[in-house]
């Protein structure tokens, strides 16, 4: 009854296999560099490379459910040697990106729809996650928060309703754990809407000084963030925001619709993160 995660060394992964293995429940971290994981004692690691069908076999020996980051290449073939392996169950991790109009062509969707509608052809069982905005993207700051730097944003009013990543774990270990949410497809939200000027207001208040945002154009936004991402995907992330500015997204599932656990709060994130954004 062992079940595999993949994706161990991200911080979602991470704590779904701390719960598992908490829980009593025999566990299988699953990375393209195992010599780099940290798990706690007892955990089982194993090599697996989604892209690649040759660590297939070692990694799925014995399982019977996977937590699966999405990876569209090499799909096929995972789906095939887990079902020969006698997986029964697959949580996914996709987003709420793949609910867009264009999300067939969207780049930020469409690897994650790919891998959704590969697993519902198949004969597993299949939970589907579909998390918003991570409460994680505000890293993207940190660098200019800790250098006493404004930071722009050519749609500080879009808002979206973050969420923390331990929600996330914990809406997926009950998926793995709980007869409720198996073969279920959720949307995953944090507890309320919040503009990235809001958002900003909430780190400004918990290091205790002011961070001004200034607004900038789409265009220089995109010379901006095309310096560390694809021309495509930064197409995609500022239609993302545009829409949010007008017409977010509504809050949607939390551990308090799913789980009757309060869903954490944005600002219980940045007070958990705050050296991240301390001065450099």
């Amino acid at each position: 009854m062992t079940t595999l995660v993949t994706g161990a060394r991200g911080k979602i992964g991470q704590a779904v296999i701390a719960d598992l293995h908490a829980a009593g429940l025999p566990v299988r971290a699953a990375s393209a560099d195992p010599a780099a994981l940290t798990v706690p004692a007892g955990v089982d690691i194993a090599e697996l490379r989604l892209d690649a069908a040759e660590t297939f076999g070692d990694a799925l020996q014995g399982v019977t459910q996977v937590f699966l980051y999405p990876e569209p290449a090499g799909i096929e073939a995972f789906i095939t040697a887990a079902q020969q392996a006698g997986v029964e169950h697959v949580a996914l991790l996709s987003s709420s990106s793949v609910l867009g109009p264009d999300a067939e062509s969207d780049p930020l969707a469409m690897h994650n729809l790919a891998v959704e509608k590969a697993l519902a052809a198949s004969d597993l069982t299949v939970t589907v996650l579909r998390p918003d905005s991570f409460a994680t993207n505000t890293f993207g700051w940190a660098y200019f928060i800790g250098n006493d730097m404004a930071i722009q944003h050519a749609y500080p009013d879009a808002a979206m309703a973050v969420i923390h990543p331990s929600d996330i774990a914990d809406v997926a270990v009950a998926a793995l754990t709980a007869g409720e949410l198996r073969g279920r497809t959720v949307t995953l939200t944090g507890p309320q809407l919040l503009t990235f000027r809001e958002q900003l207001a909430i780190v400004s208040d918990s290091l205790g000084r002011d961070i001004p945002m200034h607004e900038i154009t789409r265009a220089e936004a995109e010379e901006q963030m095309a310096q560390h991402m694809p021309p495509t995907f930064v197409g995609s992330l500022l239609d993302y925001w545009a829409a949010a500015t007008i017409r977010p997204m509504p809050v949607a599932d939390t551990t308090e619709t799913l789980l009757g656990n309060p869903a954490r709060s944005f600002t219980q994130w940045v007070r958990e993160n705050a050296d991240a954004f301390s001065r450099n």
